[in-house]
């Protein structure tokens, strides 16, 4: 039998502290008040149709989506074409160049909203849109993307690929055949990151957006009126439940990722 000891109370009492208020957002979404508050009243259902009914937070909810997915796909093809070349070739001034594709990870968000926002506005003459917005996120991204393809792609043993070569395999062959698969879970990961880090994006899209709103968008401008707020609850617990779906899902397509000996032997092949 385990015993309790301190670092597992910590533990406990951390992820408490994390995970308790995302619970009380469902809890609180089926409560028949428009304030959070405790004690709940009568189990109803009505936000929920409220949200359906809400025509300009689903467009706003699709907006989010279109991008997000836009994103996902763009800065995964991106970062996968950067961190082949960053881990597969000699680069002159590789490390500069690295550091300066992640000069976004520690620029200011306000500061690079700003700064994109003139040059849309001023410097290309350019109608604020999605298109901007899904620009804007691609820069936030890509880094993101890059880092965790490059950890991968230096993880497993190159000789994989050297050996497809001398066994006169085509570089797009060897690039199918092995370096995809062996790099797959790490390509799950980063369309899920990216997909995530675009759609819960605030600041960029509030400056880029122009009247194309996107979800946190239009969750912020919501916040003012408190009879909106139970529709807003409803659905971040729609959200919350497809975020554990895509979760689960990404875990399951992990555990069946093609191990580096079934790649190898594909080689023989």
């Amino acid at each position: 039998m385990l015993k309790p000891t301190w670092l597992g109370l910590y533990a406990f009492c951390f992820l408490i502290f994390l995970y308790g208020p995302v619970l009380l957002l469902p809890l609180f979404s089926f409560n028949d008040s428009i304030y959070i508050t405790f004690p709940l009243k009568v189990f109803t259902f009505d936000w929920y149709r409220q949200m359906a009914q809400n025509q300009q937070m689903i467009e706003a909810l699709k907006a989010s989506l279109k991008v997000a997915i836009s994103v996902s796909l763009i800065c995964t093809c991106l970062g996968f074409i950067a961190a082949k070349a960053v881990t597969r070739f000699t680069l002159p001034g590789r490390a500069l160049v690295v550091g300066f594709l992640m000069l976004p990870l520690v620029i200011p968000s306000l500061v690079l909203a700003l700064a994109l926002l003139v040059v849309v506005r001023k410097l290309l003459g350019l109608d604020l849109s999605l298109v901007t917005v899904a620009a804007g996120h691609v820069m936030l991204c890509v880094p993101f993307s890059m880092l965790i393809l490059i950890s991968r792609l230096e993880g497993f043993d190159r000789s994989l690929e050297e050996a497809a070569y001398d066994l006169g395999d085509s570089t797009f062959k060897v690039l199918y055949r092995v370096t995809l698969p062996l790099v797959w879970p790490a390509i799950v990961s980063s369309l899920l990151l990216c997909f995530t880090a675009s759609f819960d994006e605030y600041l960029l899209a509030a400056f880029l957006s122009g009247s194309e709103g996107t979800l946190p968008v239009f969750i912020f401008s919501q916040l003012r009126f408190p009879q909106n707020l139970p529709g807003v609850l409803a659905l971040g617990s729609c959200i919350l439940l497809g975020s554990v779906f895509l979760v689960t899902l990404a875990e399951v397509v992990r555990r069946r990722g093609v191990p580096e000996s079934t790649s190898a032997g594909t080689l023989v092949s």
